[in-house]
């Protein structure tokens, strides 16, 4: 069974609903009646990500913070597209997920590394702890954002597209399935009570509805931990000159903002449970 082509909208950010995905909506017929695949998208919205790299490493000169951006705005329709695509013509994989993954991280690696190589050259080769130290607390937080997403689409709206691995398999299916399996368990990992939450809800539409009401506001509020949010930092901190600024929010205040929404999760997800359905 066929799923709906755009994403939950009751989940997304503002900028992805009004802006980013109904782009994204508009090319996807096109890739669908040229053969184009997901991975294909994905691959060419690396291809984006990684030019934008090249322009951000040149942040002193103004023209090249504004394509940067462009660049990384065109990642985000692509990646926006892909797995649109992926649901119209209900192709979506473990090796799908795992490519599109990878050219996220690709992606932001090449915007820290072209920044991060002028930044060095300023203020000396410390820089690269720092950069690798915010790449790590990039990393941990979009798990855990895409975790809730994931549970949400499941457990809310019954996609099944969603739905994580079996982290307990003998033997996950070749290496997308191990790759797939081991991001999995690190999300859950960073997730805490999420897996134990979510396997002990009912599966009817009474608690689906409830599930959905609850937290789809509160999904939203995670959206701060989004790639959208990294853009437009990114794009601000480099266009004043100064996108050490960004890796330091990065590193300290995206990173306090996860452990408040996780205490603030794991206190909602008690109420949850304790109310009666």
């Amino acid at each position: 069974m066929s799923e709906p082509v755009r994403r939950a909208v009751e989940i997304e950010a503002p900028s992805n609903r009004y802006v980013i995905h109904p782009l994204s909506a508009r090319i996807v017929p096109y890739f669908g009646r040229a053969g184009i695949t997901p991975n294909q998208v994905s691959l060419a919205g690396m291809g984006a990500g990684v030019a934008a790299g090249v322009a951000y490493h040149f942040y002193p000169h103004v023209p090249c913070v504004f394509l940067g951006f462009a660049f990384m705005f065109i990642w985000h329709v692509l990646d926006g597209a892909d797995g649109q695509l992926a649901r119209l013509t209900n192709n979506f994989s473990e090796l799908g997920k795992i490519i599109d993954g990878i050219c996220d991280y690709v992606t932001f690696a090449a915007v820290y590394v072209g920044l991060a190589l002028t930044l060095a050259a300023v203020h000396g080769g410390w820089v690269w702890w720092l950069v690798v130290l915010a790449g790590l607390c990039h990393a941990a937080q979009s798990a855990a954002y895409e975790l809730q997403r994931q549970y949400f689409n499941v457990y809310g709206l019954g996609r099944a597209s969603s739905a994580l691995p079996d982290v307990n398999a003998l033997a996950p299916a070749g290496t997308a399935g191990v790759l797939h399996n081991i991001y999995t368990r690190a999300q859950l990992l960073i997730g805490g009570d999420a897996a134990a939450f979510h396997a002990a809800l009912p599966d009817d539409e009474a608690t689906r509805a409830r599930y959905c009401k609850i937290f789809a506001p509160v999904i939203r509020r995670w959206a701060l931990l989004s790639a959208n949010t990294r853009t437009i930092a990114i794009f601000l901190c480099a266009l004043v000159g100064s996108p050490l600024l960004y890796f330091l929010f990065e590193t300290f205040i995206l990173s306090a903002a996860l452990w408040a929404l996780l205490a603030d999760q794991r206190r909602r997800y008690a109420a949850f449970s304790a109310a009666p359905g």
